[in-house]
């Protein structure tokens, strides 16, 4: 049994969790959405700033939740890759200062393993191979997991995140950061037929599409032409109608892919991860066709979907369980392509 404190401060959460192989034991997240709202987006050195403040207590509460003495922790994980500079340092610091001054062993973790990881949390038998559709603010990707820190990437955007979409429509129709949670709460009652949106399709250069890559630039693209046209023609916005058809655009980009790339790998479970993996239209989307193609989804539980150290000390226990550990020499870097996890290790 592997116990593993986790923190992840790779954006703007401020999140500690203790989690037992794949069991939460606690999980701690301070979020920063009201600090940055007042900017429209997050702002990196308010980020860091916020998370200096608030480490030490999200540490404390963590250890009071589990109820647990440092000798009762195996080993110290931090997101060190990809993520926010200055945010990623505040966390692997303060983890390499508990492992250093407890005596443990130290794992810097990629914080998109990590989300590939969320799903155990309530699926603690899955094994791989299966397909990851992970989704997110900054990342939209078909992500074949093979085993523990063997990952194939084998389609993602070319441009806009699916999360970052979703922010930038929100913005545009005035609706405020983060974007995600309000599109989909107007999109309850809005009409998803209502406006024929373009779904991002990538171009081959032998003719045809990709089947697994697609662009949301386009289709924020003609939400605002859609928005000039309606302002020009002097019609009130149909907001939630907006919202519903663009929503219902997305769910059904990424559905189409991600069952395509799970027939085509003869992958039957789909796990998806991410902060849009709480998105409704992309649920419904994805449990109706799984169900026609033989095939399963799963998604973490919400409180899981977006950023937070269960998943961090998940993927971490299941590293160290294998041997793997991590040097104290090792830094933070902003990008850092998945393929890549296992140069964290040694």
């Amino acid at each position: 049994m592997t116990t593993v404190l986790a923190i992840e401060t790779s954006c703007d959460e401020t999140a500690v969790a203790i989690v037992n192989n794949r069991q939460v034991l606690s999980s701690i997240i301070a979020s920063q959405i009201p600090v940055h709202q007042q900017y429209g987006g997050v702002v990196p050195e308010v980020a860091s700033r916020a998370h200096l403040e608030t480490i030490n207590d999200a540490i404390a509460q963590a250890m009071d939740q589990a109820q647990l003495d440092w000798d009762k922790i195996d080993a110290i994980a931090a997101t060190c890759a990809p993520g926010l500079v200055g945010a990623l340092l505040v966390g692997l610091t303060a983890a390499k200062t508990l492992a250093i001054l407890h005596n443990k062993p130290f794992l810097g973790v990629h914080h998109l393993e990590g989300h590939i990881y969320a799903t155990y949390l309530s699926e603690p038998t899955l094994d791989p191979p299966f397909l990851s559709l992970l989704v997110s603010g900054g990342h939209t990707s078909l992500i074949y997991v093979k085993e523990c820190g063997n990952y194939e990437t084998l389609g993602e955007t070319r441009d806009d995140a699916a999360g970052e979409a979703f922010d930038k429509v929100a913005r545009l129709l005035k609706l405020g950061y983060p974007g995600g949670p309000v599109i989909d709460k107007l999109a309850q009652t809005g009409d998803p037929q209502a406006f024929a949106l373009p779904e991002g399709k990538v171009s081959l250069a032998g003719g045809g599409y990709h089947r697994y890559d697609g662009s949301f630039s386009g289709l924020k693209t003609a939400v605002l032409r859609l928005v000039q046209q309606l302002e020009k023609d002097g019609d009130s916005l149909p907001i939630e109608d907006i919202a519903a058809s663009f929503q219902a655009t997305v769910a059904k980009a990424l559905t189409k892919r991600a069952i395509a790339c799970a027939l085509d790998y003869g992958l039957d479970t789909i796990a998806v991860g991410g902060g849009v993996a709480a998105n409704s239209g992309l649920r419904q989307h994805l449990q109706t066709a799984v169900s026609a193609n033989n095939l399963r989804v799963l998604f973490p539980p919400l409180k899981f979907c977006t950023d937070n150290a269960a998943m961090i000390a998940c993927a971490a226990a299941d590293h160290l369980s294998r041997g793997h550990t991590s040097s104290l020499t090792l830094g933070v870097e902003s990008r850092l392509n998945l393929s890549q996890v296992m140069k964290l290790y040694s």
